[in-house]
This record gives C-alpha cells, structure tokens and sequence, in this order.
C-alpha cells in the first residue's frame, strides 16, 4: 500500500496532546515479534503495554503464552525433539566405533518430554522478565481493538479492561491449519505432536513443508514407523531442487516412507488405530495422524474489519513497507501479516517498528538473503537464491558449484548418507547469490556462509556447470 509516512510530523505533537492516551504502544500478542517491539520502543522512553493469552504448551483462541509459538510450541520444543532424536542414529553408529551397547535401546517418552515442558516454562519466565526489566505492563488476557486508538482486553476471569494507545501494534502470529477432509478432527497438528502423552508406534505425516519433514525425522529417529505423503514430486516445496532430492534420500534412508504426489482424503477411527485412505486408493492404520498442511494468521477474533484494517483473503493484515496497516494508528508485524513466516524475521520487523514509530528512524524490513533451515536428520539450511531462482532472476551466467562427499564419520559407521553443498555465484561478478548445504551441522556451517552472500565477492575451485 502506498501511503505517506506521517512518523515525523506524529513526533511534533504536543505533550498536552500525548497525554490522552494511557499507552504510547499497546501490543496484542507476546510472541518473538510483538516481545522485541515492546522492549525496543519502551527503551524509547515510550510507555508500553502489552497483552497475552494464558500459557499452555496446546494453543487455542482463548489459551497462549508469553513468548508465542517459537518458544512455547514451536522452534525451540522441536529443536529439544530433534536432539532427543539424533540420540537414536549416534547410538546405533556408535557400535562400529567400539561402544558395546545392548542390542536393544531403551527409550522414555516422557522423560524427554517433562524435559521439554520444563524448558518451554523457563523461557516462558524469561520472556516475562524481558518485560518486567524494559518497563512494558503486562495483562494476561484476550485483547481485540474496539478502535483506532483503544483496545479491550478480557482477563481470565471475564472481566474487560479497556486502554487508549496512541499507537496499536499486532503480533498475534498464526495457527496450524487443518485440511478440510472427513475425519480431519481425529488428526493433529503440531502443537498436539509436541505433547502427546504416548510416543507414537507408527504415524502418519500429511504435508511437505518444514513441519512435515521434521516430524517425520523425530518419530522415526525416536523408533516409530513413519509415512509422509506429501501432494509435490519432493518435499520442501520453494527451496533448491537437488537439495530437496537430497533431502527425500535420506528420509527414506532413515526408514522413512515416502508418498509423493499423495493426498490423504479420509480418517476414520477403529479398534486398531485411525484408518488413513488415500486418492490412490491406499489404506494403512496408524496411532497418529499429523496434518502440517501450514499455517493461518490469527486474526479473526481482532475485530479488525469493524475498525477498517484490511486483510487479505487468509486473514493476513495488509500492511505496507514499514508495517503499517490501513488505519495509520494500527501496525502489525509477524506470521499474521503473512510476509516471511519466520521468527528471526518477526524479530527484524519489531526491530524496525520500534525504530520508525519511537526512534525516529523510518526502518524498512529487508527480505533480501534471510537465512533458514530444515531440523531434518541431518538437517538442510539454505541463504539466499536455489539454484532455479538465480538462473530465473540472473541477467548473464550462473556459475554453480557443487560438492558432494561422504563424512569422514559415516566411513567408520558404514552409514551410507552424504553431505552436499552447493554455492550459486554470479559469473561476470564473482558474487555469491546462494548457499545450500544438507549434511551434519549445516544450520551452524550456514551462519558462515551467510556472510558470503551479504557481503564477499569470491573465486571458487570447485569445477562448476555453466548455464
């Protein structure tokens, strides 16, 4: 939306006309985005409030957590997941390096998982203290905006509370969504796959994304029998072709099933298990049925349309290159704006509110070269552009670079898994669009590499392919 930025002439108005409102921010939504937004305007000097759902690990419209889906059912309880996983692989590998294991390993579910609960509640408790220490009053409760310049927040014993704020910011990220097939009330999402009460013996993945690749690594590193359909030929639609063959080799050489170009069409409960049919007439039965078919953006209980900020046909909020919505008193920044779904980017975007709104410096995000990375085992991370991407964007020649090699690790463990890399680089200039890399600790390597791509010029000797 092309709008007039007005920052500059709000900083000019009186104090006499500040004081009508009780908050110069109100934040709905205390997630990573919303967080960093109201620590950085309250460091300011802005006064600032913010407001959160009750935790819980289960997200819900009415239940939440300070912290938001990263930290409490996302990113970081997933990562915990992944370790406890990996465990699996490095014990059995571990036999050809002279360790004397029993034939069988043993493994406690609920160990790991009291293990994850207590750390998600930690960090719950660091995000409050983040704060407390910038400032920031915190209410526990359901917040909407009942207009430009107030919000209505409804506390847990039902009371309503009702602010002023000159400026309006929502942060109140997005939701895992469930396909519409019959049945689709016995699958679950990823919030429910983060705190079952038994591990799965064997589960069912629908989905070809982040969250479908990860899960389907953690159950079957874990000990349970896994299939993943997904509706593409590979997995991880929007990243680099081979690296998403790569990817799909090793899932289905750690045991994983692969159903590409599937789509799930009914669940139905029986005595043994959920009954999963398929469009091309398979049928299997499983514990656990996961839907990671993506995300919607929590807006619906906002009131946002009755206030006039637009939203997209998902329910994202529009907003324009610094975060603005249609009403110019009302912002938004994270998952439900629907930009980059990714919580160093919702981060970025706080930043740069809190520096246009209160620091006086207009800040744009910058989408340009965001790294990322796939907790599959091993795990994929990538910076910049595929391989398809720079040759589709590319004015001249595309020079790309590829290495592939066994681990040094895997000649001892007779794990038959290989680790490729792959740089795009710009053949008149030397400068490196892209990185990918799937193999043992690629998100860690990726950091490095990222600074190839924002900053370095290079020369590679490794034999490229011209296009």
């Amino acid at each position: 939306m092309a709008r007039k930025m007005l920052v500059d002439e709000e900083m000019n108005q009186t104090n006499q006309e500040e004081a009508y409102y009780d908050f110069d921010l109100f934040v709905i939504g205390a997630g990573s985005g919303g967080v960093r937004a109201a620590r950085f305007s309250a460091n300011y000097g802005a006064k600032v409030g913010i407001c959160e759902l009750p935790f819980h690990p289960i997200s819900s419209e009415v239940i939440g957590g300070v912290g938001g889906t990263c930290v409490i059912r996302g990113c970081v309880p997933k990562k915990i997941l992944v370790y406890g996983a990996a465990f699996g692989s490095e014990l059995e590998d571990a036999r050809n390096y002279g360790w004397e294991l029993n034939e069988k390993l043993d493994f406690n579910w609920k160990k790991l998982l009291h293990k994850k609960t207590d750390e998600i509640i930690r960090l719950n408790g660091i995000y409050k203290r983040l704060l407390s220490n910038a400032g920031v009053k915190l209410f526990e409760g359901e917040g909407k905006i009942v207009g430009p310049n107030e919000v209505e927040v409804t506390q847990l014993d039902g009371t309503k509370l009702s602010y002023s704020a000159k400026h309006i910011l929502i942060a109140t990220g997005s939701r895992a969504h469930r396909p519409p097939i019959p049945g689709q009330g016995l699958g679950i999402t990823s919030d429910e796959a983060l705190s079952l009460e038994d591990l799965p013996k064997h589960a069912v993945v629908f989905g070809g994304g982040y969250i479908a690749v990860e899960f389907a690594s953690i159950w079957r590193g874990l000990g349970a029998n896994v299939d993943l359909f997904f509706r593409k030929e590979l997995p991880l639609r929007g990243f680099d072709d081979e690296m998403r063959a790569v990817v799909a080799r090793n899932l289905e050489g750690r045991g994983i099933n692969l159903h590409p170009q599937t789509n799930l069409t009914e669940l139905i409960k029986t005595d043994n298990g959920i009954k999963v049919t398929t469009d091309h007439g398979e049928e299997l039965i499983a514990d656990v049925v996961l839907f990671a078919t993506g995300r919607l953006p929590n807006s619906k209980r906002l009131n946002l349309e009755a206030v006039g900020v637009e939203l997209d046909n998902t329910g994202a909020v529009k907003v324009d290159e610094y975060s603005r919505t249609s009403i110019p008193s009302i912002w938004a920044v994270g998952d439900v704006t629907n930009r980059m779904n990714l919580t160093p980017v919702a981060l970025m975007e706080g930043t740069c509110f809190a520096k246009t709104v209160f620091g006086k410096e207009p800040s744009k995000p910058d989408y340009s070269h965001v790294p990322c990375a796939v907790f599959s085992i091993p795990p994929l991370s990538v910076v910049g552009l595929s391989e398809e991407q720079a040759i589709e964007q590319a004015n001249g020649d595309v020079l790309v670079f590829t290495s592939t090699f066994n681990p040094m690790k895997n000649t001892v463990s007779g794990r038959q898994e290989k680790t490729v890399m792959k740089l795009v680089v710009d053949a008149e200039t030397d400068k490196v669009l892209g990185a990918s890399m799937c193999g043992p600790d690629a998100p860690e390597i990726m950091q490095v590499l990222c600074l190839l791509v924002l900053l370095k010029y290079i020369r590679v000797s490794i034999c490229p392919y011209k296009y």
